[in-house]
């Protein structure tokens, strides 16, 4: 069964579960979203029946909103217990010590930040929410000058923020300090089958600006990309689901790659793919594999089929996070024209309300490998030269 919720179902996801009969749970929201015509749906009490009934049962959510009503509603599985095992990334740096026993973190909460002494800290390192989503929060903190600047920072944000997710989504009343893991940044989609046996369904290359930069602006996926990482990946996957124990478990991980080749874990979604159905969605328009089908079926990537003829094409997630420094409710406009044309080959462009969400949109492009310049130049820029406040 798929749960659907706020803030964003795309027209894709909703083809996907019409087209191939996967049932949606029938919540207030759901109800109120605008799926399309034939599309299965059961009611809330047929849920709690059929997961009561089914040891495993494949679940799937859009958005980290629905987990609220699972731990609600599901108190009888351990679905909640696993959810919360990857939500709380307290939680799951304790779980997965035995793996990476070097990686440093600390639990603290945000009442104790103004009064934290970092001598016992090693610099530099990434604070964010124990519970977070789409960088919210997140900093990266050099030295102890710039400490009492990002604590005002992140009391600050927590303002601007309060109310747009559920606790169960983000919650800033506890922050999670963690040494810097450096190196090359990934984010992937897959699943964990009946038996509990990862199947990688996207390999996406997060590049940053610098290295300070800790936005959600650019993920490409290639066939490059997806080649040199599918068989080490799914081996680090697997490697967290044993510790885990999770099956028919979707999940969306981001990971870096140290020098030395170390893969060490920034953190594991549970029951999604990317937010805001992005990475999934874009995976379809690269390589034809819609990964909300393959995991509802239990079927397995043929990569070698997938990949053919993808030589020297570049398939990019564009988040158009308000970088600006200005509150949307003083944008006037954002003029997406111009954004359009400095891309050879758009698509799909995606807007979003910027008034209620700190994001303009999502943009998916293909480019040429000698073409990244095109990426690098939305990479660095704060998009302002898009905006209209007067």
């Amino acid at each position: 069964m798929f749960f659907i919720d706020k803030p964003y179902v795309s027209e894709f996801f909703k083809k996907s579960v019409r087209d191939h009969g996967i049932p949606v749970v029938a919540t207030k929201i759901a109800k109120e979203i605008g799926l399309y015509d034939g599309t299965k749906m059961i009611s809330e009490e047929q849920a709690i029946a059929m997961a009561r009934e089914q040891d495993i049962l494949p679940v799937y959510t859009t958005s980290e909103n629905a987990i609220g009503w699972l731990a609600k509603h599901f108190p009888f599985s351990d679905l909640p217990e696993k959810i919360e095992l990857f939500k709380d990334k307290g939680k799951f740096r304790k779980m997965t010590q035995s793996i990476f026993p070097g990686l440093y973190f600390r639990e603290v909460a945000v009442e104790e930040l103004r009064e934290l002494q970092l001598e016992d800290i090693p610099l530099p390192f990434i604070i964010k929410p124990s519970v977070g989503f789409f960088s919210m929060g997140v900093y990266k903190v050099a030295g102890s000058a710039e400490w009492q600047k990002i604590v005002a920072l992140i009391y600050q944000e927590i303002e601007e923020i309060r109310g747009l997710y559920p606790d169960e989504v983000l919650d800033t009343s506890s922050f999670i300090i963690e040494q810097c893991i450096n190196g090359e940044e990934f984010a992937i989609d897959a699943y964990y089958d009946e038996s509990g046996t990862p199947v990688i369904l996207s390999i996406f290359r997060h590049t940053f600006a610098s290295d300070s930069d800790v936005s959600d602006r650019v993920y490409t996926t290639s066939k490059k990309i997806v080649e040199e990482n599918l068989a080490e990946f799914t081996e680090f996957v697997w490697k967290i689901g044993v510790l885990a124990e999770v099956k028919s478990f979707p999940i969306h991980i981001e990971l870096r790659r140290e020098a030395d080749g170390t893969l060490l874990p920034i953190e594991v979604n549970p029951m999604r793919f990317g937010g805001w159905c992005t990475t999934a969605d874009m995976t379809f328009s690269a390589y034809g594999l819609n990964p909300y089908l393959y995991y509802y079926t239990r079927q397995k990537p043929d990569w070698g089929e997938l990949l053919q003829g993808k030589e020297g094409k570049l398939f990019s997630l564009i988040v158009l996070d308000n970088s600006t420094g200005i509150d949307g409710s003083v944008i006037k406009s954002f003029d997406y024209e111009k954004l359009l044309a400095g891309f050879e080959q758009v698509l799909e462009l995606r807007k979003v309300d910027y008034t209620s969400y700190p994001v303009f949109g999502f943009l998916f492009v293909e480019t040429r490998e000698e073409n990244f310049a095109e990426l690098k130049n939305i990479l660095d820029s704060d998009l302002k030269e898009f905006i209209k406040t007067g």
